[in-house]
């Protein structure tokens, strides 16, 4: 029995179509996978996100700009604050020599006045031949004055004020002395392990003794109440 034409393995297949096979399900999706549109859009997504970490460096450079201009302005805000502090002290040195310009004028004396800055206070010093009467026993008249003078600065500034009055040069031989007297008794209370306690002071002089107890390694406190308030030095551990 013959196979009828055009059926079977009688069928004769073209070259277009052999050339050009049609697109199976496999290729389709293979199209669908590597497609050169998407394949632009993902450029310009890649674009994008390095055109975004330009954005953030370029922020991130803002930030650290911003920083520095902070650190820039801190170390200027604390330059403006100690040449505030400074001015201050200095208008409490004015304000205090004319105060005590004033008084001197009053008790009919001479003394010129100097001004200066130690620290974190005022210092107000004035020296003369004749100024003995301000100074009296023990620097007890000057330690007044001091505290007069304070309330005057206060007065005008509304800030109370710490400076130092010293009245030819009281203070420095006064500041010498101590510092001796505090050595002194520093070596005695090593020497036998007892405390000791000193006269009354005034709130100058008992710094001074607890500086020099404190360069001797020893310790130190203050008791009592003002005017009899006194330093008791104790033996170290």
């Amino acid at each position: 029995m013959g196979d009828s034409p055009g059926e079977g393995f009688g069928t004769v297949v073209g070259r277009e179509e052999a050339a050009a096979p049609a697109a199976g399900p496999g290729d389709q999706e293979l199209d669908s996978v590597i497609n050169g549109n998407d394949l632009l859009s993902e450029d310009d997504d890649l674009v994008e996100v390095e055109d975004s970490d330009e954005d953030l460096a370029d922020e991130a450079g803002e930030i650290e700009g911003a920083d520095e201009d902070l650190a820039d302005e801190s170390d200027e805000d604390d330059e403006d604050g100690e040449e505030d502090d400074l001015s201050s002290l200095e208008e409490e040195g004015d304000i205090a020599a004319d105060y005590i310009e004033g008084l001197l004028d009053i008790a009919d004396l001479d003394g010129d006045i100097d001004m200066d800055v130690e620290g974190d206070r005022a210092v107000v010093s004035v020296v003369g031949a004749t100024l003995d009467e301000l100074v009296g026993d023990d620097g007890e008249v000057l330690e007044a004055l001091q505290e007069l003078t304070r309330l005057a600065v206060h007065r005008k500034t509304g800030t109370r004020a710490r400076l130092m009055l010293d009245v030819g040069g009281f203070r420095v031989r006064r500041r010498a002395e101590l510092a001796d007297l505090g050595r002194s008794v520093a070596d005695e209370v090593a020497r036998t392990g007892e405390p000791k306690k000193l006269r009354a002071m005034s709130p100058f002089e008992r710094k001074i003794i607890h500086d020099a107890i404190a360069v001797a390694g020893l310790r130190s406190e203050s008791e009592g109440e003002e005017p009899n308030r006194r330093v008791v030095v104790f033996p170290a551990g």
